[in-house]
């Protein structure tokens, strides 16, 4: 496959790299460890929202280009993607003049105070798209099969035995080894999911603490959250938090006690000082590496995606 690429995972941003090479004509497979039923991006919320993580500039303009195409998703209910009113809350809400990220959110304004849950001194409203990532997730896989890319599983231990010239490392928390990156680090998350009692508006917390609260609401399914747990390589949901997420996100929307827990799902985001989307030659292969979003690897992933897809067969 010398005129090819290889991307080497199969959460949300190595399933939109591989879409926009496969779409445009290049030869493209898949490999990858878990199917994305199986990845972090599948248990995420999943909200589009600012990022502001490093490079600034970059992430910035990635986080504004992925925001145009789920615009345009969500115009196809097939995609899982909503346009919806979302209330952001909390202590790290900005103060002053607006940072240039949080201009970018559609139709914001402040919220009154009889739109604030107890407790909160003031919040903001947006228009933003809210994505229900198991769906998502099979529409991508389905537009990649109509292109004639199927997900490969295998445990890929070394990209520069794929047997492609130019591979897509995509791989999240797996770059920690795979790229000998050892500032790659888990961050663990739990959500927890309820049925829908009839919300079409979602609810964040900004919070710096451990635990904040939060709940996306999708047509039949909250998801709520949410907790970061620093170095933690464990999946398995705590009960203790899930008693926790449910209490907080009860007591902010009262419907939600008529609302029946379904599950906890947990996963571990790919936290990195910096989002790394660039080019390393190892050994004779070109590697374009697309990883390290964090919290914001839906925001940023279109963004990300196009700027790997370009590289990848740019032939830098």
């Amino acid at each position: 496959m010398a005129d090819g690429v290889v991307v080497v995972g199969a959460g949300v941003n190595g399933l939109t790299t591989a879409l926009l090479l496969a779409e445009s004509g290049v030869p493209t497979r898949i490999l990858a460890r878990e199917t994305p039923r199986d990845t972090t991006s599948a248990v995420a919320g999943a909200l589009w929202g600012p990022s502001f993580q490093q490079p600034f500039d970059k992430t910035l303009a990635w986080t504004a280009r992925s925001l145009q195409d789920f615009q345009d998703l969500a115009n196809d209910p097939m995609t899982g993607v909503r346009i919806t009113d979302v209330l952001s809350v909390g202590d790290a809400l900005p103060t002053g003049e607006l940072p240039p990220q949080v201009a970018l959110i559609p139709g914001l304004r402040q919220a009154t105070s009889d739109e604030l849950p107890d407790g909160y001194a003031a919040g903001s409203w947006g228009r933003m798209p809210v994505v229900d990532m198991p769906t998502y997730l099979d529409y991508l896989q389905h537009r990649l099969a109509e292109s004639g890319v199927a997900i490969e599983q295998q445990d890929i231990t070394d990209l520069t035995r794929t047997g492609a010239a130019t591979v897509v490392n995509a791989t999240g928390l797996g770059a920690r080894e795979l790229a000998e990156d050892d500032t790659v680090r888990p961050g663990f998350g739990q959500h927890v999911i309820l049925t829908n009692p009839g919300l079409d508006h979602s609810f964040m917390e900004l919070s710096r603490d451990a635990e904040w609260t939060s709940f996306m609401a999708h047509p039949t399914r909250i998801v709520c959250g949410g907790v970061r747990v620093p170095d933690r390589y464990d999946r398995t949901p705590d009960d203790a938090v899930t008693a926790r997420i449910v209490a907080r996100a009860r007591r902010i929307e009262p419907r939600l006690h008529d609302a029946t827990v379904v599950e906890a799902v947990a996963g571990l985001r790919p936290e990195r000082p910096a989002v790394r989307v660039e080019v390393e030659h190892r050994q004779g292969t070109r590697i374009v590496h697309n990883y390290g979003h964090g919290p914001t690897g839906v925001s940023l992933s279109w963004g990300c995606a196009r700027e790997a897809a370009a590289l990848a067969v740019g032939g830098r």
